[in-house]
């Protein structure tokens, strides 16, 4: 865990820097109240309360002096530059705090595994701490934080040190807290235990593949079932990626990584349901007994998968993990993927797709992600490419020829795996910021997590404000 929360306090009366927010819009009325000195240190910094920009505005004493920062309608990131650009020390916010915390803290984290020494310097060892009066917002600002910063330093660490055995093991860390029970099945157990095709994805790997399964919470309350997909690295298999394509692929683990998030917030939040976190975890790897295109894969439903490209395996071990989730007919199962290239060329690195089976449950998704702004956007689960996912030898194939909606085309192969009247929620996202932005630097992301976090605690606990 991180130390968010000493970055983000409730205002304790000490020394502190006043911090005041500005629009554009209230620029002109803001500076007609200032003195004629302010306006000049103003006009001399070029300030006119653009978003992310900032001034510093003298005060009546030699050390006395206060900040005034420029904010859009970037929400919860409308903080973020400010804390990355204001000077190390103790700030007092002046008005409402709102959603603007998270962007706050995270422009202070650093992934800093490999890094000799922190960047940061200057008093309190380089903290912009921000006292606030919104006492309500702090909480769940601290805790998104935290939830994202776990999903981007498990997506930022390399293959090398997260494999399928430290992914398991980073799931026992969160679950530990909680008390949550957790199994892994691990290597030739997986057939045994019928998961032949997380088995399959897996078997060329070094670490042998495993099936992470996490259950929390009383059993009498509504079943929430969340799955990640775990590839730690993807190679493409002998449909091997071109360089390029597989530079990026320490990510593919980005699902597994936001259903983690996922579930600590629902643990640490103590939503009254009973919690199922499942992630097949391989690496798709190349040897002598790798999967071959044109192999047939048996799966946990009971259902034959023409292997047409060893590239597309995470829906493979999805099918496994849904088929488990099934059979307990949970209230809803919300999976998370790095799935296809093609959401990403149809809705860019900032969207995740979403697929539902169910349209009220689409729709809650839509209102959340606009409370939460944590954008996404709905593709259909089109019946008329179905038959794209025909075998003439199985009873599916995993990458239809053509390349023709690819996104839609995973989704409902894996959809085929869901039963009947299961509300079911798939998140295709990318889980990487290719370039830098306030508060969201370059590397691993999550995007999507907030959205189901709102979605989730709308549907379990209307009252967790209180909590």
């Amino acid at each position: 865990m991180s130390d968010f929360a000493a970055l983000l306090i409730a205002d304790d009366g000490g020394a502190a820097t006043p911090l005041t927010l500005l629009t554009a819009t209230g620029f002109d009325a803001w500076q007609r109240d200032q003195s004629e000195r302010t306006r000049a240190f103003v006009a001399a910094q070029g300030f006119a309360a653009a978003a992310d920009t900032i001034a510093l505005l003298p005060g009546d004493g030699p050390g006395d002096w206060s900040a005034v920062a420029g904010i859009g309608d970037d929400g919860p990131w409308g903080l973020a530059a400010a804390a990355a650009k204001l000077p190390a020390g103790r700030y007092r916010l002046v008005g409402s705090l709102g959603t603007a915390g998270l962007g706050w803290l995270l422009a202070q984290h650093r992934f800093t595994r490999y890094r000799a020494a922190s960047q940061d310097s200057g008093p309190e060892n380089g903290r912009r701490v921000l006292l606030t009066g919104d006492i309500g917002g702090i909480t769940e600002s601290i805790r998104l934080a935290d939830a994202t910063a776990l999903v981007r330093d498990l997506v930022d660490t390399p293959a090398s040190d997260l494999g399928p055995g430290e992914l398991a093991d980073a799931v026992l860390a969160a679950a530990r807290p909680f008390h949550a029970k957790v199994d892994v099945t691990k290597g030739e157990a997986l057939l045994t235990g019928n998961f032949p095709a997380v088995h399959a994805v897996g078997r060329a790997a070094h670490q042998a593949p495993r099936l992470i399964d996490l259950h929390w919470g009383d059993p009498a309350h509504p079943r929430l079932t969340l799955i990640g997909k775990g590839v730690t690295f993807d190679s493409g298999g002998l449909n091997i990626k071109p360089g390029g394509g597989m530079a990026l692929m320490k990510k593919d683990m980005g699902g597994a990584a936001h259903a983690l998030a996922l579930a600590r917030l629902v643990m640490q939040a103590d939503l009254p349901v009973r919690l199922r976190l499942i992630i097949p975890a391989v690496e798709n790897s190349i040897s002598g007994n790798a999967m071959r295109p044109g192999d047939i894969l048996a799966t946990r439903a009971g259902k034959s998968v023409e292997v047409t490209n060893t590239d597309a395996e995470g829906r493979l071990i999805l099918a496994d993990a849904l088929a488990l989730a099934g059979e307990e007919r949970p209230d809803i199962i919300i999976d998370f993927a790095t799935l296809t290239g093609a959401a990403r060329v149809a809705l860019g690195p900032q969207l995740p797709a979403l697929f539902s089976n169910d349209e009220g449950v689409a729709t809650d998704f839509a209102a959340a992600s606009t409370a939460a702004a944590d954008p996404l956007w709905r593709l259909p689960l089109w019946s008329g490419y179905r038959d794209m996912l025909k075998s003439p030898i199985a009873d599916l194939n995993n990458s239809p020829d053509g390349g023709f909606a690819g996104a839609i085309t995973a989704a409902l192969f894996l959809e085929a795996f869901v039963p009947a009247g299961t509300p079911w929620v798939h998140f295709d996202t990318f889980a990487w910021n290719p370039a830098a932005r306030p508060g969201r630097p370059r590397g691993g992301e999550a995007l999507g997590l907030r959205a189901a976090w709102a979605f989730v605690k709308s549907r379990y606990d209307r009252n967790i404000s209180s909590r």
